[in-house]
């Protein structure tokens, strides 16, 4: 069984706070999105903003 991935509270309160102020800078597309998050300079952490990218991209796609 799959348990999927555990995402903390501050990947999800940057995600959905940047996708309502951005809705349409981001798309269902992880690579667009890791630009977009990289070019907004949310965090210099690449490992933080795959992350949030990531989580981005599964908001994205859900509201379609």
């Amino acid at each position: 069984m799959d348990m999927g991935n555990i995402r903390t509270k501050d990947i999800k309160s940057v995600s959905f706070e940047l996708v309502s102020s951005y809705p349409d800078r981001f798309s269902g597309d992880f690579e667009k999105n890791k630009q977009a998050v990289n070019e907004l300079k949310v965090t210099d952490d690449k490992l933080l903003r795959n992350k949030i990218a990531g989580y981005v991209t599964r908001i994205k796609k859900s509201r379609r």
